[in-house]
């Protein structure tokens, strides 16, 4: 890290960070006489941890980075803040801040007195990495890029924004504060590739805790342990601790309702780009819609004067006469759009919109979440047999994630998956148990197997093949052909492929009859993954010719 070495400010390199006596121990205490803290026990009398390891783990495993490249702050706020003070010297540092963007940039530059330089994106808001390289000066130390942006809402160009990390000596902040709403990998996932990358991420927008001030960054550790060493000893409570926990360990409800969120963004940006007033909607990857107005100041004074109240964005750079609007819930979108129709500044083909058959993405029925919890693991399942949506899986083995993400590719189904487990041991309970937790998702979302095809489907995986014949009888049979020739396939136990099917036959109430060879390891378990997908996929498909089960009984 020699590199990022020479970046730091002289008087961090030499900081020694302020220690707690239990810090130093490394044990846990029965009595604690070190802190001077009151000894009668309320629940908040103690300091709160100040490495925030629990918390760290949880959100490591839902963006799949280990702790030791977590830093939690008070707020990302906390986060831009320690950019500037451990890389960029007061009145000698400039920034460049790819606008327009978000305002807290800015200010945390001036409260650091560093030299403000701002690069612009274009007015579509693309992002031209040669720009932003040609703005960078001698003095310059940090680059910000906001992606998706704020107040645009688009994600940028990725290969741009990786040609200035490539090309650029200093820091890069890529702040991806509405990452969960796009569709797009995080950049965080490059971290140990450039060790000039730090990503920005939040707990305020998607995962609903704005009230709790969590902000994240991600980078490699050496950069991490550089900004624990100068915040703040306590800077997260006890109680936002716990609360974020909470949270987090109930992270299915937070999936529907960013799925949820992005179909209301669709459908906002529909009808809004119907109206009379609106002259352009601008495309979002986040819970947000920069519109632009005839007149965006009546149109903002009229919807406060309704109780609602918006970002009015016109004084920005490319922004005239456009308003920020958050995505609310159905029901707050309605009421938006209801007063904006009320101004009778709308088309009159916008009164037909209720009815101009926008599809409602949401489904009745087929859908499941499971949650199982024991001594050894903690797993958490979601599925929707009606619809598709890019997959989300950690399950703490990044081979196992790429295999159940091939059930959602291939077997067209929405899938959720994320599994704590005792991996310090070995791989046994987790992957057992997400097999176990998985079967029984499906088995309750498949419901009374009205109408389902039932039976299904076989291919080939280069070199390598696969069958695997599935009934979703009710019956309860499994059969395994197949064998690897090392113990491991990527980082899971191969032995372990073999029980998760079977454990998945067990509560999934079904027959399995997997039938594989070939000479690659790997393709042939992902050939049995993506074959069970498409067995999967076309038992249970629903067909329209009739409800009744397909079996000659008349039930399964």
């Amino acid at each position: 890290m020699e590199t990022i070495y020479k970046l730091i400010r002289e008087n961090i390199k030499g900081l020694v960070p302020y220690s707690t006596a239990r810090d130093d121990c490394k044990m846990k205490m029965d009595i604690c006489l070190d802190a001077n803290e009151s000894p009668y026990e309320n629940g908040i009398n103690r300091y709160p941890s100040p490495k925030q390891d629990e918390l760290k783990k949880a959100i490591g495993i839902l963006k799949k980075n280990s702790p030791d490249n977590i830093f939690l702050g008070n707020g990302s706020d906390e986060a831009i803040d320690l950019v500037y003070r451990i890389f960029c010297d007061p009145c000698k540092s400039s920034a460049v801040i790819v606008s327009p963007s978000y305002g807290m940039y800015s200010v945390a530059a001036k409260i650091n007195d560093v030299r403000i330089i701002e690069s612009y994106l274009n007015e579509r808001f693309e992002l031209d990495a040669d720009s932003v390289l040609a703005d960078i000066e001698d003095d310059t130390k940090v680059v910000f890029i906001c992606s998706p942006n704020n107040p645009s809402g688009n994600l940028l160009n990725g290969d741009e924004i990786i040609k200035i990390i490539e090309k650029f000596d200093g820091i890069v902040v890529v702040d991806e504060a509405y990452i969960d709403f796009a569709d797009n990998q995080s950049f965080s996932s490059l971290i140990d590739k450039y060790p000039n990358l730090i990503v920005l991420q939040t707990l305020s927008k998607a995962w609903g805790m704005a009230g709790l001030r969590i902000g994240i960054a991600i980078a490699n550790k050496y950069v991490i342990d550089v900004f624990n060493k100068v915040k703040y000893p306590y800077n997260i409570s006890v109680l936002n601790q716990q609360k974020a926990l909470e949270v987090l360990r109930n992270c299915l409800e937070t999936f529907n309702r960013i799925e949820q969120i992005k179909d209301e963004r669709d459908k906002l940006t529909a009808e809004l780009s119907e109206l009379d007033e609106v002259c352009e909607v601008f495309p979002s990857d986040a819970n947000f819609i920069l519109v632009r107005f005839k007149d965006a100041e009546s149109i903002f004074n009229y919807l406060k004067d309704n109780g609602i109240i918006v970002r009015n964005r016109s004084s920005i750079k490319y922004c005239n006469n456009c308003l920020r609007i958050s995505v609310g819930t159905p029901q707050e979108n309605e009421t938006l759009l209801s007063a904006l129709k009320k101004t009778c500044i709308a088309s009159e083909e916008s009164e037909s919109i209720e009815n101009s058959g926008i599809a409602d993405t949401g489904t009745i029925g087929r859908t499941a979440k499971y949650v199982r919890n024991t001594k050894e693991t903690s797993i958490q399942v979601s599925v929707d047999l009606n619809r598709f949506y890019p997959p989300f899986v950690s399950t703490g083995m990044n081979f196992l994630n790429h295999m159940l993400e091939q059930i959602a590719w291939h077997g067209g189904i929405g899938l959720r998956i994320v599994a704590d487990g005792d991996l310090a041991v070995d791989d046994h309970h987790t992957v057992e148990d997400t097999a176990i937790a998985l079967g029984t998702a499906l088995l309750t979302a498949l419901g009374n197997k009205a109408g389902i095809g039932r039976y299904g489907f076989s291919l080939p995986m280069d070199e390598a093949q696969a069958t695997v014949l599935l009934d979703l009888g009710g019956r309860i049979d499994f059969k395994w052909e197949a064998e690897f020739s090392g113990n491991y396939i990527g980082d899971v136990n191969s032995q372990m492929f073999k029980h998760f099917f079977k454990s998945l036959a067990e509560n999934l109430k079904c027959n399995i009859h997997i039938k594989a060879n070939g000479e690659n390891d790997h393709h042939i378990i992902e050939g049995i993954f993506k074959a069970f997908a498409r067995a999967l996929k076309q038992a249970v498909k629903v067909y329209a010719d009739g409800m009744e089960p397909a079996s000659s009984k008349g039930c399964l």
